[in-house]
């Protein structure tokens, strides 16, 4: 039985400004919950001083939507928890446009205990570390240490 649908984000080579730009995301957030027909019941948002970046958090009648940016790496992170499904939102487009992301990764997990199809889906990854790259992969890992193992694949790698 799926008890959700979760979706990890990362958003890389961004414009460092707008990952400084609270306003602007929270305005990304609001069009997130307006096309998917998310409800907020609560919301927490952290400008870090100076050039650092920006944390936030909505509390959803569907579970959560939150981000962590890091304009000193150039990146933004995004989680979107759903207890019931909903459409693919699309966040290569969407975060393209307004973080000038070039490069966004989606990853959709299917949750629930013992459900065969919870599974990892729509890797979009570029290599940034040729040593990483597994031999008996076709998939490319821009980040060896952030593996989500999956019993379903053969591809393995990185030292959690």
């Amino acid at each position: 039985m799926i008890v959700g649908t979760e979706w990890l984000i990362e958003a890389t080579d961004c414009e460092p400004e707008r990952l400084r730009d609270e306003s602007l995301l929270r305005d990304l957030f609001d069009r997130v919950m307006s096309d998917l027909g998310l409800n907020a019941i609560g919301e927490v948002w952290h400008k870090f001083p100076g050039e650092s970046g920006v944390t936030g958090m909505i509390a959803l009648t569907e579970s959560h939507l939150a981000c962590h940016t890091y304009p000193e790496h150039g990146t933004a992170t995004f989680n979107l928890y759903c207890c019931r499904t909903r459409r693919e939102w699309d966040w290569e487009s969407n975060l393209g446009r307004a973080l000038c992301a070039r490069t966004v990764s989606v990853t959709k997990i299917e949750r629930g205990q013992g459900n065969p199809k919870s599974e990892i889906s729509n890797f979009k990854f570029e290599n940034s570390n040729p040593e990483s790259e597994s031999p008996n992969s076709k998939s490319k890992i821009s980040n060896p240490k952030s593996i989500i193992q999956n019993p379903k694949s053969t591809a393995v790698g990185g030292d959690a």
